[in-house]
């Protein structure tokens, strides 16, 4: 017999645990290798920890810094499904002599037939120990280590600039790229000879990146899940900065800033409105599916609780994959309540940036989830900022928070 044991939002995502009874074999508590196979010969790993608490068993996947825990593990007919909270996604696996896990990944916002077949053995040294068709570590690493000008899919009409950030340790490394428009978060890899390999699996994005090193330019290789993958290429440079992001979205008329949706019980919400006169108010334009969008909730739910008796509102309005408003609404609320978010949710409608330039007409367009409008007390919007660089972009991150306070509290004393 199951039990079943929800708890809130604990390190970084959610938790629920269960304890189980003649039921699932006796797997080993401790760090285990995994593996979703993206292509032929193509292996992304990750790592997957098993803990054992006072409830059971708890199952966690990490990404250099982050831990994800996952939730609502069922045991059933010899099948293990644990999700990922928030992200919709699930691994469904078939213990295997108490020392493998074999299955898939399921991400159900790319729809029902989208799995990542995943193998996941007992035991972790470093994410590509495994990875047998890379070379073997005979000579002494090249240095990755720094700034890199990257561009993703070079000589096509879509190349689009990024910036590399690495941090490495003899054989070890880690890092993350800055985009326009976010960054793809806690990357976690090794080091051999003159390549590099990172990878991040956060339950919506499984993302592979390996490069090699030659006459300091990097060509390499970038797999987003089984759907697509690209070229990309760096120079090192401590010089390059992408194009700030208050300055990519633009307001295209100084009207005072209006806005009618749903909320998420259907009724009609305008803004501006009594409950905002006079206030400091963002608008965040998101969704749940997007783990960008995520780390930014958190920090917004920080701000909101240092900032909102000062006079700070916050409106967050979702971009949902589904068919319906129900759907889009369900998703939004059960974010709101696993992260204990106390301010405004809207239904913005389904996850199409076309749709939401097409409802914020009052900023050239929207580029981005996320995207955060800032309003002042006077009604009108004092900047845009697009995207949203995370704990995984170090002190880009720091900078953001000190700058983004300092100009919240401006705002209230206007």
């Amino acid at each position: 017999m199951l039990k079943f044991l929800c708890c809130g939002w604990f390190l970084l995502i959610s938790v629920s645990l269960f304890s189980q009874k003649n039921a699932l074999p006796k797997l080993k508590t401790g760090s285990w290798t995994g593996n979703l196979q993206l292509a032929e010969n193509v292996l992304l790993p990750f790592k997957f920890v098993i803990s054992k608490t006072d409830k059971g068993l708890s199952y966690s996947v990490f990404n250099e810094s982050e831990e994800i825990i996952l939730t609502n593990p069922v045991y059933k007919k010899d099948t293990l499904t644990i999700e990922f909270p928030t992200f919709n996604s699930k691994l469904v696996l078939k213990p295997s002599k108490k020392k493998s896990l074999t299955g898939y990944w399921q991400n159900l916002n790319k729809g029902v037939n989208y799995k990542i077949p995943c193998t996941i053995k007992e035991g972790y040294n470093h994410r590509f120990e495994n990875m047998k068709l890379y070379v073997s570590n005979t000579h002494l690493p090249s240095n990755f280590n720094g700034k890199w000008e990257s561009t993703f899919e070079p000589t096509t009409a879509d190349a689009y600039k990024a910036v590399g950030l690495f941090t490495q340790n003899s054989t070890s490394i880690s890092g993350t790229f800055l985009t326009e428009t976010g960054d793809y978060r806690f990357l976690d890899g090794t080091v051999v000879e003159d390549s590099l390999f990172l990878s991040c699996f956060d339950g919506s994005h499984a993302f592979l990146f390996t490069g090699k090193l030659s006459n300091d330019k990097i060509d390499g290789k970038f797999y987003s899940g089984k759907h697509w993958q690209t070229n990309w290429i760096a120079t090192r440079n401590d010089l390059f900065e992408l194009t700030h992001p208050d300055s990519l979205t633009h307001i295209v008329n100084s009207d005072p800033f209006t806005l009618t949706l749903k909320d998420l019980k259907g009724n009609d919400f305008t803004f501006p409105n009594e409950q905002y006169k006079g206030k400091v108010t963002i608008i965040q334009i998101m969704g749940t599916w997007c783990p960008n969008c995520m780390d930014e909730t958190r920090y917004f739910k920080e701000m909101y609780a240092t900032y909102h008796n000062q006079g700070l509102e916050i409106i967050s309005v979702g971009y949902e994959v589904g068919n319906s408003f129900d759907e889009y609404a369900a998703k939004i609320s059960t974010l709101k309540t696993r992260l204990n978010l106390d301010y405004t949710f809207l239904v913005g409608g389904s996850a199409n940036k076309g749709l939401a330039s097409e409802q914020f007409k009052m900023v050239n367009q929207i580029i981005s989830f996320p995207t955060a409008i800032f309003i002042g007390k006077d009604g009108t919007v004092k900047k845009v900022h697009t995207g949203f660089n995370g704990p995984g972009t170090g002190q880009y991150y720091t900078d953001y928070v000190k700058e983004t306070e300092a100009f919240i509290q401006e705002l209230l004393k206007q």
